[in-house]
């Protein structure tokens, strides 16, 4: 690892700027796991989730990951409380879209006037004037797309939203999604171990679209003792889960992962994974465990 001398260790992960005018460090915070088990009510300890959040920020993190659904309301509530009033340069996206009505349960919901409700009361909880970056959580099969983004499209026209961005999305739905807004962000299941949307990061590097990868420190067999991952991170002194995200930043500069925890450990041990460097022989390597 090299040392970052400003202790701000995120910044090592470089910048990418959203829509070409909103500067954030590529390793930001997923604030999903604040919330209580099956992201459904309070936290456990609501001390702690406010000492992650300030601890993050505090290490360099100036992009922070959330969603309506988590609690619901519950994560961007207590992001309000360990952050707000904002730091200038602190970039929060929160997302709508899909409704709960219980733990692990996710059902999508796209008609305009619930869009707009649920802007509306993220506008309120985050304490905010305008959604830096307002994502639609899931496409809803029952609403033509159109009618969903055009939505969005009207409250960003309002200025209630900055930027617009698509949550799990194919290429061809990416595409149909420009056709409508100006997407600057897409946010798919994509990690060392499962890279079945790199088709969408493929497409989203060429079109200079922030990739936001969800479960970015999945490892699965690749961390089994003896394993790849084993192996590298013992000569870097580092975890499995640091190197996954290595591995990602090094993947592309579209990639923005945002792995989360309730732990102030934890969020620290990960940061600095924006530290490592990886040569060449140790990314091939890595690449070439799961092909």
């Amino acid at each position: 690892m090299t040392s970052n001398t400003d202790s701000r260790p995120a910044a090592a992960s470089g910048v990418f700027a959203l829509g070409g005018d909103l500067p954030v460090h590529r390793l930001g915070y997923g604030a999903m796991q604040i919330t209580g088990p099956g992201i459904w009510g309070d936290p456990a300890d609501p001390d702690e989730a406010v000492r992650v959040l300030r601890r993050a920020v505090e290490l360099g993190v100036n992009f922070i990951d959330t969603a309506d659904s988590y609690g619901p309301f519950v994560s961007e509530q207590l992001i309000r409380k360990a952050l707000h009033p904002y730091p200038d340069d602190l970039v929060i996206a929160t997302k709508g879209g899909l409704t709960r009505s219980g733990p692990h349960d996710w059902r999508p919901v796209g008609r305009p006037e619930y869009l707009r409700q649920q802007l509306h009361l993220s506008l309120r909880h985050l304490g905010v004037d305008r959604i830096d970056l307002y994502q639609l959580h899931r496409i809803d099969p029952q609403v033509p797309l159109a009618d969903q983004l055009g939505a969005l499209a009207e409250l960003q026209r309002e200025g209630k939203i900055r930027h617009i961005g698509v949550s799990e999305v194919s290429v061809e739905q990416l595409k149909q999604a420009r056709e409508i807004a100006d997407i600057v962000s897409v946010q798919n299941l994509y990690n060392l171990a499962n890279r079945k949307a790199e088709d969408v990061l493929d497409y989203a590097e060429t079109h200079n679209i922030g990739f936001i990868p969800w479960f970015p420190i999945a490892t699965g067999e690749l961390a089994r003792p003896g394993g790849p991952l084993d192996r590298i991170a013992e000569d870097h002194t580092a975890t499995p889960a640091q190197l996954a995200l290595a591995w990602l930043l090094r993947r592309s500069p579209v990639l923005l992962p945002i792995p989360g925890t309730s732990q102030v450990a934890h969020v620290e041990q990960n940061i600095a994974a924006a530290e490592i460097q990886l040569t060449d022989t140790e990314f091939d390597a890595l690449s070439a465990a799961t092909q």
